[in-house]
């Protein structure tokens, strides 16, 4: 028996061996399967982290965007309605009329009274002219303390204008300041966009770069600056790099938003000026007027729109704009400007220091939002941000209190109700002037801003942001972030979950235009 089975083995022996090699083979690609799949669970569960993680860090950053807008508006808006006094003009044209009144009351005791009802007419739509502005405009703290100052004192009497004049001036510079504070709100949402998200990716990819750089066994991760050329600078320095960058919204509210009025009341001169303020005004006329202003302004080719100017300073006056922000000391024989000048005005310029060049980080900051600014992406961005707030104004502010239409998002809502033909809807000029009065400071200083609001709802500011935080070409040129990349990977995602993005100098429109669909 026990022969036999010795036999039977002896004779079976190499299908004994071959089947125990199958299990061992089964059995070792089982495990290296199995192994695969958990890493690549493993990778997916990484990848999903990360991209929620960067989608995260976007939202907070744009979140960031829209606080930063908001907190520095005031600061422009104070210097807008300082320069362009709306309701000084109103006051006066009060002031004429009391004084009219009391003539005629004078008047009357000596003489009876004659009737008229041309001269009632016109003076009764004056009253209702002026009594809409008085009412619908604010009064500056500033402004009414220098009046009282004004009227009161000893000092030079301001030269008297004609009640006509006066009209003339209420039109344009109520248009003017309303139309300024609008370009004024879409350029520092444009440039603080740009600001902010540049620091967001620098400081997103560079603890992604240091995560790179660490084994796989150490998860720790050590936010190193690897942005500037001293790769040994801590992230305590680096901060002072960002504060710097930050302050250069100090030229716009300072500088560019001056440079945006003079443009703007010429246009609005040369548009509005014809026109008397107690002409009816057709909304469809209305609207045309404001694109040729705006044409006026911006230009009619892509090479007249260059915002640059307004938005930043030119390189010799980088430093100047550092000193005025108290981002440097004086030096012994260069004073502060904000020290020992007065605030600025075309009569009071600031005066100007020697310059010298920023350090490498912050001029590489400077120079890449300068090529932003300039890219057609930002010029189209800053169109539809225009586009959206003037419609706003038009469409509903102006459409509903001076020409009392119903607003267009109700009419959406109840379909029976059919949309008024807006071309025979009419209303005073004056009535529109008014509406522009109170409308500029809501778009100063509204709380909530609705100007604000509807500039969040442009999708292509958002994605015009995703393309400027995902993309990493300035990485590309750091010394060893190339083999960081390689070994883990890194990609700049889109945010929106659209596709990945990989820019690199010189394809940014590229990018923008696989995004745009365009």
């Amino acid at each position: 028996m026990i022969g036999s089975t010795r036999r039977w083995l002896k004779r079976n022996r190499a299908n004994f061996a071959v089947g125990a090699g199958v299990l061992g083979a089964a059995y070792i690609t089982g495990q290296y399967v199995l192994s695969k799949l958990a890493e690549a669970r493993q990778r997916m569960a990484e990848d999903r982290v990360a991209k929620e993680n960067l989608r995260r860090r976007f939202q907070q950053n744009q979140e960031d965007c829209t606080i930063t807008v908001l907190a520095l508006l005031p600061t422009a808006t104070e210097n807008i309605l300082e320069a362009l006094p709306v309701e000084q003009i109103t006051q006066d044209l009060q002031q004429k009329k009391a004084e009219k009144l009391g003539r005629n009351v004078s008047a009357s005791d000596n003489a009876a009274p004659v009737p008229s009802s041309g001269p009632s007419s016109v003076t009764d739509d004056d009253a209702r002219s002026l009594a809409s502005l008085q009412t619908d405009s604010y009064i500056h703290a500033s402004r009414m303390a220098d009046s009282s100052a004004g009227s009161g004192g000893a000092g030079a009497p301001r030269p008297t204008k004609s009640k006509a004049q006066l009209w003339n001036d209420l039109k344009i510079i109520s248009i003017t300041r309303a139309f300024t504070l609008l370009y004024t709100l879409s350029l520092l949402t444009l440039l603080t966009r740009i600001q902010l998200n540049l620091l967001g990716r620098r400081n997103y990819l560079s603890s992604v770069v240091s995560m790179a750089s660490h084994s796989p066994q150490d998860p720790t991760i050590s936010l190193e600056n690897r942005d500037d050329d001293n790769t040994e600078q801590t992230w305590g320095n680096d901060f002072e790099t960002n504060r710097k960058f930050l302050t250069f919204s100090w030229w716009l509210l300072h500088r560019g938003w001056r440079d945006v009025m003079e443009k703007m009341e010429t246009a609005v001169k040369a548009v509005f000026g014809p026109l008397n303020p107690r002409e009816d005004v057709p909304l469809e006329k209305l609207s045309a007027l404001i694109i040729e202003v705006r044409r006026k302004v911006e230009g009619a080719t892509p090479e007249e729109r260059r915002w640059l100017p307004y938005l930043l300073p030119p390189q010799d006056q980088e430093e100047m704009v550092l000193r005025a922000s108290r981002m440097l000391k004086s030096s012994p024989t260069t004073q502060s400007p904000s020290n020992s000048s007065p605030p600025y005005s075309p009569s009071h310029p600031l005066p100007q220091v020697p310059s010298s060049s920023p350090p490498n980080a912050l001029r590489r900051l400077l120079d890449e939002t300068s090529d932003l600014i300039d890219s057609p992406p930002a010029t189209q961005v800053l169109t539809l941000l225009l586009d959206t707030t003037f419609s706003h104004l038009t469409d509903y502010a102006i459409r509903t209190d001076a020409y009392k239409l119903p607003d267009p998002s109700s009419l959406r809502l109840i379909e029976e109700i059919p949309d008024p033909d807006p071309g025979l809807a009419k209303a005073k000029l004056a009535n529109i002037l008014a509406v522009m009065t109170r409308q500029a400071h809501a778009i100063g200083n509204g709380v909530p801003n609705r100007y604000a609001q509807v500039i969040e709802g442009v999708k292509e500011l958002e994605a015009f942001a995703a393309v400027i935080f995902s993309s990493h070409f300035e990485f590309e040129t750091l010394d060893g972030v190339q083999e960081a990349q390689s070994r883990e990977e890194v990609k700049a995602e889109k945010v929106e979950g659209k596709g990945v993005v990989n820019a690199a100098p010189g394809v940014f429109e590229g990018v923008w235009g696989r995004i745009t669909g365009q």
